[in-house]
C-alpha cells in the first residue's frame, strides 16, 4: 500500500488551516512515518505537483490522501477521520 498526502499551500505561503490540523494529528499519533510521500498544491504555482495530481483526480478540497493497493484502482479520502478509520484503523495502525 503507498499512501500520498495532499496538503494546500496559500497565496502567503502557510498551510490552510485543515492541512495544519492533519498534519498535527498524523504527529500525534506517530502516524507521518505512514505516509509515503506528501505534494504540495500550491495555489501560487497552477503547475505544482500537488495541484496537478489534485486535477487527475478531480479533487477540489485539501488535505486530502490517495491510497494505491496493488492491483486495485486508488482511493481518495477528503476526510481525515474516514482515512483513519478506514485505512490507519484496519491496518491495525491506530
Amino acid at each position: 500500500m503507498k499512501i500520498t498526502l495532499v496538503k494546500k499551500v496559500l497565496a502567503d505561503g502557510s498551510l490552510c488551516g485543515k492541512c495544519r490540523d492533519v498534519q498535527e494529528r498524523l504527529e500525534a499519533k506517530g502516524h507521518l512515518s505512514l505516509i509515503d510521500r506528501t505534494l504540495i498544491a500550491d495555489v501560487r504555482d497552477p503547475q505544482s505537483a500537488g495541484i496537478t495530481i489534485a486535477r487527475q483526480y478531480k479533487v477540489e478540497r485539501a488535505p486530502f490522501f490517495i491510497v494505491e493497493r496493488e492491483g486495485q484502482e486508488a482511493e481518495i479520502y477528503t476526510i481525515y477521520a474516514k482515512f483513519a478509520k478506514e485505512v490507519l484503523q484496519p491496518a491495525g495502525r491506530l
